[in-house]
């Protein structure tokens, strides 16, 4: 059955556009219907009604045939680089149960131990070699899958950024950022293979990962707002390791609820749940 779901805005542009932010799927990628284009109303004030549009969701088979081709993604590197090269991901532990308990952490070092792999690994310099070898292997990639594209990098102490220019934006960048995420994710491998210091690896597209990382941190204090508000976990569904570490470490300070991923495969739900507040369990004893 087609899901679907309503989206508003002071005209059908600004509805697209918050649609597009929350699904995290591209004006392309969006299919809607104009349920009402709104009005101004008097002099903008009086009367003034917002546009809708109805936004048909994602459909689970099109997640499932995501799922295959990230799976085709990683038999080629495991087959190239050995199983042990895939990126690590933060294991945090399963329920126990299917339906998802809230309950408050009993002791302090629960945030410690939650994001205990998030912590900033020690400043490495990065290596001319290593930017050489960053910026030939992205260069590569990108020749293969669209024509006139050019590499450049710069660093920030252990990060090495390298920026794609040109060529066509939207097939290197692909349908949920999969296409840049397989890239970042071979480079990466190819350039710590041998390196004893790590080195953060990251490819870009004309500010695609900004603006994706700043879509996430938006729909994370929202749906951490509603976990909040309602009392209940909210869902997130559908997300890659990168996209899910990003709003770990966007809540990780908030001390009001927790994050939790859940499933298995390469895209995992993310659970944000609201934290109990502590009742006052001291009782006033009077004498008899």
């Amino acid at each position: 059955m087609t899901q679907t779901q309503e989206f508003s805005g002071k005209d059908v542009d600004v509805a697209i556009k918050n649609a597009c932010a929350e699904l995290m799927l591209s004006k392309k990628e969006l299919k809607y219907d104009v349920i009402s284009e709104g009005s101004s109303g008097i002099f903008g004030i009086v009367g003034r009604k917002d546009a809708r549009i109805r936004v048909v969701l994602p459909n689970m088979d099109t997640d499932k045939s995501d799922e295959a081709e990230m799976e085709g993604i990683r038999s080629i590197v495991d087959e190239a680089f050995g199983e042990d090269t895939r990126l690590e991901e933060t294991r945090i532990e399963k329920p126990k149960t299917e339906e998802p308990r809230i309950e408050e952490p009993k002791s302090e070092n629960f945030q410690k131990k939650e994001f205990k792999s998030y912590d900033t690994p020690d400043p490495v310099d990065v290596s001319e070699d290593s930017i050489a070898i960053g910026i030939e292997a992205v260069q590569k990639m990108a020749d293969l899958i669209t024509d006139d594209a050019t590499v450049s990098a710069n660093t920030d102490q252990d990060r090495l950024t390298l920026k794609i220019e040109g060529g066509n934006a939207g097939i290197l960048i692909g349908r949920k950022g999969q296409t840049l995420d397989a890239m970042q994710f071979l480079t990466d491998k190819i350039i710590n293979r041998k390196s004893d210091a790590r080195v953060r690896v990251k490819v870009d597209i004309e500010g695609y990962m900004e603006t994706r990382k700043s879509n996430l941190r938006h729909l994370a204090y929202k749906m951490a707002d509603k976990a909040k508000k309602t009392g209940r976990p909210a869902t997130i569904n559908q997300m890659s390791a990168q996209d899910r570490r990003i709003v770990h470490l966007a809540l990780k300070d908030d001390a009001s609820v927790r994050t939790q991923s859940m499933g298995d495969g390469y895209y995992r739900r993310l659970v944000i749940f609201p934290k109990k507040k502590n009742s006052f369990r001291g009782k006033r004893r009077f004498k008899r």
